[in-house]
């Protein structure tokens, strides 16, 4: 029998340790891993499935062994460089980065929502954004049963989806305020206090922060003690990237190109897993126990919808799990038929590496 090799593609990242860690617990009928990395991180070792692998150097010639598939966790321009090439020498690549999401001829694929789009790849899958990856779990059996006429979505991100950067401002931050708790305030908003926020959001030297002892890494604010409305750059029409990502992909994935939808996007000062408030407004009627029992039936929700008890969806909660965790499902008294959920799920996880194994299980 032929020899089943999987090659992962930036391996060292966080997203790529996870991939590791959740190929390593389903145990996959794959014969051979081979771990790719830039240059800077090639020759390092990572312990997996009981034995040392060494890091090897990503290049035009790394897939001409011949790999079945690739799970890349490196970036769009990575992506672009090297998922083309590999698939033109026979392996399904799937790629994690956003290079590929808005391609018409790339399936975007959740497993649980539309895993019959895996078999229209021409060499590439993209896996959607995190975000946009744990709404559709939950919308999707929604959208199918009572037609969904508008979606507002209104994001709480957890650091960790910033990559290493966002996580170390945000302990920077948590030391800073222990080290100088004493001194720990806000910037008090008097004509100096406002001159010198203006100064620092004008500012393009990254090392000026408000009231910190620390260089910020990754965001243009603290994320301490901090909620930033603010993820991915902004566009002309006044939303970030990252907002219309989740709108496009979306419209993709559930296949409704003209659905109206809405976002605001906000990083919080939480380490891991997103949570999301998500209000829908549905085209049809609809009975809210029957709604409730069509998520719980649904592949890959977990409800925890019980408010007498206290019991709703937290993200210390998804942490480590690759299910979306749907609760607070009550009725939107303002329109005719709509209802506001909370949805959370551990964006590193169900947000990008289990997803993407998840779709290599499939092929499988």
């Amino acid at each position: 029998m032929k020899k089943i090799r999987l090659a992962i593609v930036g391996a060292t990242g966080l997203v790529g340790r996870t991939v590791l860690r959740v190929l390593e617990e389903k145990n996959l009928p794959i014969d051979e891993y081979v771990l790719f990395a830039s240059k800077n991180s090639a020759g390092k070792k990572l312990r997996f499935r009981d034995r040392d692998y060494i890091v090897q150097e990503l290049n035009n010639l790394s897939f001409d062994s011949g790999f079945d598939y690739a799970i890349f966790s490196a970036g769009g321009t990575t992506a672009k460089k090297y998922a083309p090439i590999a698939a033109e020498k026979g392996c399904v690549v799937v790629d994690n980065s956003s290079a590929f999401r808005m391609d018409n001829d790339v399936p975007l694929v959740v497993p649980e929502v539309n895993s019959e789009e895996i078999k229209n790849n021409h060499g590439i899958i993209a896996n959607p954004n995190c975000s946009t990856i744990q709404a559709v779990v939950a919308l999707k059996p929604l959208d199918d049963k009572y037609k969904i006429k508008r979606i507002v979505y209104s994001t709480y991100q957890a650091v960790s989806g910033a990559g290493r950067n966002g996580v170390l401002d945000l302990e920077n931050g948590i030391k800073d305020y222990v080290q100088n708790e004493d001194n720990y305030s806000s910037i008090k908003f008097t004509k100096n206090g406002a001159k010198e926020l203006n100064n620092l959001q004008n500012a393009t030297d990254n090392t000026l922060s408000l009231n910190t002892n620390y260089k910020l890494q990754k965001f243009n604010y603290p994320i301490f003690s901090n909620c930033l409305p603010h993820i991915d750059v902004f566009l002309d029409n006044g939303y970030t990237k990252e907002e219309e990502k989740m709108i496009n992909e979306t419209r993709k994935i559930l296949k409704r190109p003209d659905l109206k939808i809405t976002a605001t996007t906000v990083r919080v000062p939480v380490f891991n897993s997103h949570s999301e408030a998500i209000n829908v407004e549905f085209e049809n009627n609809f009975d809210l126990t029957e709604l409730k029992n069509t998520l719980s039936n649904s592949p890959g929700i977990i409800m925890q919808d019980d408010i007498e008890n206290c019991i709703y969806p937290l993200a210390i909660n998804a942490y480590g799990n690759d299910e979306v965790f749907v609760g607070r499902i009550r009725r939107d008294y303002s329109v005719d038929s709509g209802i506001n959920l909370w949805v959370v799920a551990d964006n590193i996880r169900k947000g990008a590496a289990s997803n993407a194994v998840q779709i290599v299980e499939k092929m499988l």
